[in-house]
């Protein structure tokens, strides 16, 4: 019988979302033809449920996630798996107090480049990933090319690093800066609300 069951018959049999990484038909295929799987989009409200405990809390035991959920150990392990694999779930992260650590200032940057062509642009890009103190960064409509969320000790060293580093990217030709003057929210969870049935 083994390779006779075609992806959608293995997503079927354990459920909406894909576990084709897991099928007990099979005994679980490669993560390239599981990825395939045009069931790999139709989330659940199990596979949501799991996303929004996971968000809010990363370092949950399987046992107590399952629980929460209303799922049994095994399912809840499978279904995180198969969440895990299909890239829904990119990675598990400490979330640092950037106060605590000393790192005062954030700063909105937008940056203007000199010029929008596909080698400038992904020199910038390159350039922009190998800063630390750049904590975001996104293309804009409007006026600039980059949004920036710079994080710094205090208002010295921002300039410095403003001075030293940002002006100094590859065909930036201007800066605008504002600053935070306080946090209202900060959350890095995403809402779900939409894909709920």
């Amino acid at each position: 019988m083994r390779g006779t069951f075609s992806l959608g018959d293995q997503c079927r049999h354990i459920g909406l979302i894909c576990l084709c990484v897991l099928c007990p038909i099979q005994g679980g295929l490669r993560k390239d033809i599981a990825a395939k799987c045009t069931n790999m989009e139709q989330l659940d409200k199990f596979d949501l449920a799991i996303l929004a405990e996971l968000q809010n809390d990363g370092r949950l035991s399987n046992t107590e996630l399952a629980s929460r959920v209303g799922l049994s150990t095994a399912p809840c392990w499978r279904r995180v798996r198969a969440l895990e694999e299909a890239g829904f779930i990119k990675g598990y992260r400490a979330e640092l107090d950037r106060q605590k650590l000393g790192l005062g200032v954030l700063a909105f940057v937008r940056l203007d480049a000199e010029r929008n062509t596909g080698d400038s642009t992904r020199a910038l890009e390159e350039a922009i990933q190998k800063l630390p103190q750049i904590v975001s960064c996104h293309y804009i409509s409007g006026s600039g090319t980059f949004e920036l969320q710079v994080i710094c000790q205090d208002l010295d060293s921002f300039s410095r690093f403003a001075r030293e580093s940002l002006i100094n990217l590859p065909h930036v030709k201007d800066l605008h800066t504002s600053f935070s003057l306080g946090e209202v929210k900060a959350s890095s969870a995403l809402p779900l609300d939409h894909l709920k049935t």
